[in-house]
């Protein structure tokens, strides 16, 4: 019997990477989450949950998912003191198979830049995980990293390009400056990645997502908020900055593919773009949005409201030639799925 564990599982890349290991394996998951930003199982998985035992909750007939509402931290810390402190729950696990560490201080705009030291909480998240998978050595570790770790002078309105993963090297002399403590902690935790790999044998791959979105993302990232305002027929229309900001939107969907993908491809720490390779200003979403809902709104710009870089897209060429891999759902249809989810959710909530 393989375990994979998830951190930080009940978040929006955390809870879908979940219902993909379901459907990949039939293998046992364990999930940590202290629902800080996340939602609780329940809320999400088609199975309920059939056993409650000391501080977990175990899900489905074949109870193969078991949930710890923790801190990571806290969880960690409990399997270095004990190394069988997973025993007393039935679990004789001698070493993990996957873990996907998405446990981190994340949110919007907002949060990125109305509160940047709680965001660096994240080092000390970081700092723990990589600590203890160096001793426990699992089969194979996924770090999600960001763009938001590239340098923020390649994403200005007079310097707006296409970022290749080579734009970061770690092991030269220098590097850009990233998107404030969110980029600085991922560029943080590449930089132990590669350590991992190359001083502890870990097999690793980092992976730095663009902007992903899908069906069930919350209200506090832009495409969810954008498409509900959408489907309320909000006149005049909201936007954060100028709306002129462009961002390299892709599908959770595509977003797991390649990363299972990259697992299997890339063990070394090093890191791959994952995105569609397009801008899209939110304007042009905007104006994609209203044309479902057959609507011509007229665009209010909030320019008081943070509004990150002006441009953030993927290069994708060595994605497509190391991995063979493209994105498969175009930006309309992805966006049609969450416009329809959001018709769904406006009619649940009147």
């Amino acid at each position: 019997m393989k375990y994979h564990l998830v951190t930080g599982a009940c978040g929006f890349v955390g809870r879908n990477t979940v219902k993909q290991l379901l459907k990949r394996t039939n293998d046992i998951i364990l999930m940590v989450d202290d629902l800080s930003v996340g939602t609780h199982p329940s809320t999400w998985l088609n199975d309920s949950i059939t056993i409650k035992f000391k501080d977990i909750e175990i899900f489905g007939k074949d109870e193969r998912l078991f949930f710890w509402k923790m801190d990571i931290r806290k969880f960690l810390n409990h399997l270095n003191e004990n190394p069988n402190w997973l025993k007393e729950y039935g679990l004789k696990i001698e070493r993990f198979s996957d873990v996907f560490h998405f446990a981190a201080i994340v949110g919007g705009r907002a949060k990125i830049e109305g509160d940047p030291m709680a965001v660096a909480l994240d080092l000390s998240i970081d700092a723990e995980f990589f600590n203890w998978i160096a001793k426990s050595k699992p089969e194979r570790v996924l770090y999600p990293s960001s763009s938001a770790a590239y340098p923020i002078n390649l994403q200005t309105e007079d310097n707006a390009i296409a970022l290749k993963e080579s734009y970061i090297n770690i092991d030269d002399y220098t590097l850009g400056k990233p998107d404030m403590t969110y980029g600085w902690t991922k560029l943080t935790g590449e930089y132990l990645a590669k350590i991992a790999a190359q001083h502890y044998g870990i097999s690793i791959v980092c992976i730095r997502p663009f902007s992903g979105y899908g069906e069930d993302q919350d209200l506090s990232y832009p495409v969810p908020a954008i498409a509900y305002r959408a489907a309320r027929k909000d006149n005049p229309f909201e936007v954060w900055g100028t709306g002129q900001q462009g961002r390299d939107f892709v599908h959770i969907d595509d977003v797991m593919d390649c990363m299972f993908l990259a697992m299997d491809k890339i063990h070394d720490g090093s890191a791959i773009n994952i995105g569609s390779g397009k801008l899209t200003t939110f304007i042009e979403l905007i104006k994609l949005f209203s044309s479902f809902a057959n609507y011509n709104p007229e665009i209010k710009p909030l320019t008081d409201k943070p509004m990150g870089v002006h441009s953030r897209y993927a290069d994708m060429t060595y994605v497509k030639e190391k991995l063979g891999w493209q994105p498969k759902i175009s930006l309309e249809e992805g966006m049609r799925r969450v416009y329809d989810a959001a018709v769904a959710r406006l009619k649940s909530n009147s």
